[in-house]
């Protein structure tokens, strides 16, 4: 009987070390896409600047700094934001294993209670590069 379960557990250990390797890229990046919507809603300034990439850019030369003042202009103004995606995709870049695409329809809201004082919507455009095993956003564009 012991034989049998040791047996068993050789069959099922190379199963098991297999489950607990490389994390799947795709999953990954809808993780860091995840994160980061919960961490602009919880108004987490520093931990929104860890997902930003060294070479961050948004919009028209809007860089790192603009996105922490715009931030801490925002949160200042609004205690409570939320961001609502109405759709959501992401995929590596067929290209590089390194890239990754997140293009989305939000709504955004922000109030001092219960009630939005202002809700805009938006279509976003991000662009994710993988450093080591993080993926870090390093481009912002929307409409």
């Amino acid at each position: 009987m012991l034989l049998r379960r040791f047996a068993l557990l050789l069959l099922l250990l190379p199963l098991w070390l297999a489950g607990c390797g490389k994390t799947d890229p795709q999953a990954a990046l809808e993780a860091a896409v995840q994160k980061l919507q919960d961490n602009l809603e919880a108004r987490r300034t520093s931990d929104v600047m860890d997902q930003l990439h060294a070479n961050f850019q948004a919009g028209e030369g809007m860089d790192r700094e603009w996105a922490q003042r715009t931030m801490t202009l925002m949160f200042f103004r609004y205690t409570n934001i939320r961001i609502i995606a109405v759709t959501r995709s992401s995929r590596i870049d067929s290209g590089s294993s390194q890239v990754g695409h997140t293009e989305a329809k939000v709504l955004v809201t922000g109030a001092q209670g219960l009630i939005p004082e202002r809700a805009e919507p938006y279509a976003v455009r991000l662009q994710w590069r993988l450093e080591g095993r993080d993926w870090k956003l390093i481009e912002l564009h929307w409409e």
